[in-house]
């Protein structure tokens, strides 16, 4: 095992990867999204495959959200380089590999990925370790959340245009924070250069997920609260659509995880499906 020195990533974000490199290991082709770079830096111990957060069958709701959310954002980015949009923002970034997996792509683009300090260092070390290293175009940018500091204003010190646009990802994240810091997040992207895009995900109140996939999230919700790290914040999709519409941004809309459902899940032949329960809401200055 690598030292991990004090710093280590979030668990929340090493499920996520180990659930990307899952994906590839069990479920059939064609594949939704593909990404071992992920299970490299979270390097977890033999028989990660035999964690309780791991079953197959248990957590294919889970699997199949994050490949959907991390295809549709990958689809959102190639789309918005074609017009011209050269940088974009992760906020939350986590274990991340975008920059690993596409460098074609990403190497035309400024990437900022944007989380606590305590990963980012962790992360810089295990991308050195494993020979990756950190190009020029690619940006770890640590801010402090819990004590306030501004992302925006942090991206600028490293690098960040204001006067041109940019793709703001923000995925599994609104659930951890109050409606207060989600508002304060849509306001510092609507202040972005026109044709900058965000795409952000939020949960819809359990009342409205699917009755057979409750449990799943039930258990999902009790192992964030267990973590340390409860989620606090659910929407119906018009209040989401409400508070963004307050602000600034020339278009916003829903893309349900029924759409996401339709345009990447259909015809598959090994079950894998898409429960309800994790939108986007897609906005544009």
């Amino acid at each position: 095992m690598h030292n991990k020195q004090n710093s280590e990533p979030d668990h929340t974000a090493v499920r996520v990867a180990l659930w990307r490199a899952l994906h590839v290991q069990i479920d059939s082709p064609p594949y939704i999204f593909e990404d071992e770079v992920g299970l490299q830096l979270a390097d977890p111990e033999n028989g990660w495959r035999q964690r309780s957060d791991m079953d197959p069958e248990g957590t294919s709701g889970f699997r199949a959200s994050i490949v959907a959310r991390a295809r549709f954002i990958e689809d959102l980015i190639t789309e918005q380089l074609a017009k011209g949009v050269t940088q974009y923002v992760i906020l939350g970034a986590g274990l991340d590999t975008f920059a690993q997996r596409r460098p074609e792509v990403a190497s035309r683009m400024r990437i900022f990925e944007v989380d606590q300090p305590g990963t980012q260092a962790w992360k810089r070390q295990r991308l050195n370790e494993l020979g990756f290293g950190i190009p020029e175009w690619l940006r770890l940018v640590p801010v402090d959340f819990e004590r306030g500091s501004s992302w925006l204003e942090q991206l600028k010190t490293a690098g960040f245009d204001m006067s041109r646009p940019a793709v703001v990802a923000s995925t599994g994240v609104t659930q951890y924070l109050s409606k207060d810091a989600i508002e304060a997040t849509l306001q510092q992207v609507a202040a972005l250069a026109p044709g900058s895009t965000l795409a952000m995900t939020f949960l819809l109140p359990f009342e409205l997920t699917e009755p057979e996939k409750r449990t799943s999230v039930d258990a999902a919700e009790e192992g964030a609260r267990a973590s340390g790290t409860p989620f606090i914040s659910f929407f119906r999709p018009p209040e989401m659509l409400a508070m963004a519409r307050k602000l600034d941004f020339q278009e916003v809309r829903h893309v349900s995880s029924t759409d996401l459902s339709q345009r990447y899940f259909t015809g598959r032949t090994d079950g894998l499906s898409l429960p309800r329960g994790e939108e986007f809401l897609i906005a544009t200055t």
